[in-house]
Order: C-alpha cells, then structure tokens, then sequence
C-alpha cells in the first residue's frame, strides 16, 4: 500500500509530492519531489500507482467545496478546534479564484479510481484520496502548542521553525504507529543554505511528507485515533487526534 502526500499549489506555484510504502510494519520514504504543472503531478501519481495498485492520497487543498460563499464546515471546525493553536484554515467557497482548480483536481483523482475516503476501514486496500491540513496534524502529532510557523515572518524566523519540523519528523514518527524512519532520506540542513527557492521547496516537501503521512496514518488506525471534521456532502479535513487518542 503506497501512501501519497500532496502540498497542492491552490492556484498557480509548484506543489510538493511525497511517496510513502507501507512494508512489514513499518514505512519507507520512496520519494520526495516538487512538480509545477498538474499534468505532471497527476504523471508522477501514475508513476508511482501504476496499474490500479492500491494507494491512498492525502491532498492539502479543498477538493469538495459545496457552498458559493463563506466557510464550508471543516474549515469551521479548524478554527473551532484549532484556533488556540493558530491553526484554522483557510475559507473555501466557490467564489474563491482557486476553487476550480482545486475541485478539478479531485475530480482527477476521481477518474483515477480514488475514491473520497471520509469513513475507512481500517488496513483495506484499495484507491482512495482525502482531504488533509498539515498545520493541524503537525499539532496533535507531536503534541505542540501552537503551530509551526515556517510559511510567514522574518527569514530567520522562517528557517529555525522549518529546522524545528525537519528535527521533529525525524525524532517522532520513527516512534509512532505506523513508523516511519526518513534519516537516511532526510540530511541535517545548515539554515545558511534553506534561502529563496530552496526554503520554499523544503517547505513543500516536507507539507507533503506530513499529508502522506496522514494518509498512512488514516489508513492504519481510521477513527480509532483521527479526527473526521466534516463529511463527504460538505467537504471534510482528516486530522490525527490529539495524544493517539480517539476520532469524533
């Protein structure tokens, strides 16, 4: 079972790509990249998920948005949930400039067999996608009091809370339920070279690396520890619950 992570550019920009593999009790880091264009993004799904084989994609963007206006019901929910963190997410509506590329997007997976995933059972093989927010799942995955704030603020201050993810997913999730061990995938970064296009890009690789994650994450435990804010009629963001504990 693969586990693909996708930081999706909403609008225009390049989107990070993670490949996960789910072996004999643990996960292998396949792949991390950065693509521009969604022909190439949905070529290297291909490239990875030939064949129909069974896959599970964790999309960071709003794939499902039913309203014309205002905030759909999981993006509610975040700032319900999330906001003392600092973690509510974007508003998503129709009116929105990226709406159809996002929605489109979904659609594409759609005609890919991957199905919208809201409720699982746990460990079934098949071809899914879901919903997903990093900033959230960076939360409750490692157990933090506010968000990690490597996308906005000084480039400093940008590069030490880049640095603080990097360092955590490689101290954490090798301790977690599915494992994933990425040290000998993920170097040490001096902060003097993570400047212009390569913060940016660690940034997308490693947003997607949290959303393949959450995708393993989903698949192996369902609502017994993640969070479903939202369904399938109203759009939904899958995030871990907080302290392994139990989904809503």
């Amino acid at each position: 079972m693969k586990f693909i992570g996708i930081d999706l550019g909403w609008t225009s920009g390049a989107s990070g790509l993670c490949c996960l593999n789910w072996t004999t009790k643990h996960l292998n880091l396949l792949d991390l990249d950065r693509k521009q264009t969604t022909t190439d993004i949905l070529n290297w799904i291909d490239d990875w998920t030939s064949s129909n084989q069974p896959a599970l994609i964790a999309v960071d963007a709003p794939t499902l948005i039913p309203n014309h206006t205002g905030m759909r019901l999981p993006d509610k929910l975040t700032h319900k949930h999330f906001h003392r963190y600092h973690a509510g997410c974007y508003p998503a509506n129709l009116k929105r400039p990226f709406a159809q590329r996002t929605i489109e997007f979904g659609l594409s997976l759609e005609a890919k067999g991957f199905s919208h995933a809201p409720t699982l059972t746990p460990k079934t093989l098949g071809r899914y996608q879901i919903e997903v927010f990093p900033h959230p799942a960076i939360v409750n995955l490692f157990n933090l009091d506010r968000i990690l704030k490597y996308k906005k603020g000084k480039l400093s201050e940008r590069q030490s809370e880049l640095l603080k993810l990097h360092q955590l997913i490689l101290e954490i999730l090798p301790t977690l339920e599915p494992k994933l061990d990425c040290s000998q995938t993920l170097k040490p970064i001096p902060s003097s070279q993570l400047t212009g296009i390569a913060l940016k890009t660690l940034e997308d690789q490693l947003d997607s690396l949290i959303c393949a994650y959450v995708a393993a994450y989903w698949w192996y435990w369902g609502l017994e520890r993640n969070w479903v804010l939202g369904d399938a009629t109203t759009g939904y963001i899958v995030v871990p619950a907080p302290n392994g504990g139990s989904g809503e």
